[in-house]
């Protein structure tokens, strides 16, 4: 998988993530925050940490109308026509997604561990939480 930065966006999986919600629109979302907050699911993978961090960018585009973080034309598209009122249930799940890819249980948060731009992936992160409150 290539990585070349810190960003929601700079990956391969976070960047096939926002073909998916071109396609599937808020199930897109929804799956990508369910699916880590699986109680059957032990260890969060780095694929679905980037997806989940990707999901909470756009969730947090729709909430707020602010789409200057998003990479792709077509994604600034569909954030602006979607209902920002019934993706604002999926605020709390967001917020829980994130904090598991913060923990010492996901492969993103020990991948980065041993980066020198750990902490700004870590700032990142949080403010994407912040921004989800």
């Amino acid at each position: 998988m290539n990585l070349w930065g810190t960003g929601p966006f700079d990956n391969d999986a976070a960047k096939a993530f926002a073909d998916e919600v071109l396609q599937d629109g808020d199930y897109a979302l929804a799956e990508a925050f369910d699916v880590v907050l699986d109680a059957d699911m032990d260890y969060v993978e780095a694929e679905e940490g980037f997806r989940v961090v990707a999901a909470a960018e756009i969730l947090a585009a729709v909430l707020t109308d602010g789409t200057s973080r998003l990479v792709d034309a077509g994604l600034r598209g569909w954030v602006q026509n979607a209902d920002a009122s019934a993706l604002a249930a999926l605020k709390t799940s967001a917020r829980n997604a994130l904090k598991r890819v913060l923990s010492d249980q996901s492969e993103l948060d020990d991948l980065w561990e041993e980066s020198s731009d750990a902490e700004a992936w870590r700032s990142e992160v949080e403010r994407l939480r912040a921004a989800l409150d």
